[in-house]
């Protein structure tokens, strides 16, 4: 399933390619907090990058723990205006998997993960494309 957010305009956009874990255990859902917001797992995509090695070097810089990637969920993109990128279209592909071992201490000093409850975080998340990947992931569990 592909849903798109926003509305695009007649401008250069610049493009983001992300890939994302929602792992869930116990009724609760691994996520990142920043002084931004609430994210999922993730991140872009770099150079070469398949998308599970970008939501592994992401998970080990913001949550510092292995994944296991089980399933893709969905995809989503959204249309909007960036305050400092301009134009800006991330698109994001959305996984379910496992955080395993703790590997490391965190590189990003800013982003705590922490477990919450998927009942407080429901439609929490930074964007809104995160809180609906969050639910379709919900309709299949």
């Amino acid at each position: 399933m592909h849903k798109v957010f926003g509305i695009k305009e007649d401008v250069k956009y610049l493009d983001r390619e992300g890939a994302y874990i929602i792992p869930i255990k116990d009724g609760k859902i691994g996520v990142v907090k920043t002084p931004k917001g609430y994210f999922l797992l993730g991140g872009g995509i770099d150079k070469g990058e398949s998308h599970e090695q970008a939501i592994r070097r992401e998970c080990l810089e913001e949550a510092v723990y292995g994944v296991n990637i089980r399933a893709l969920i969905c995809s989503a993109e959204t249309y909007a205006k960036h305050p400092t990128l301009g134009y800006f279209h991330p698109i994001q592909v959305y996984y379910s998997g496992d955080l395993l071992e703790w590997i490391q201490a965190p590189i990003e000093s800013d982003h705590e993960f922490m477990w919450v409850d998927l009942d407080e975080i429901r439609g929490k998340m930074f964007t809104k494309m995160q809180d609906w990947a969050i639910e379709q992931y919900l309709k299949t569990i």
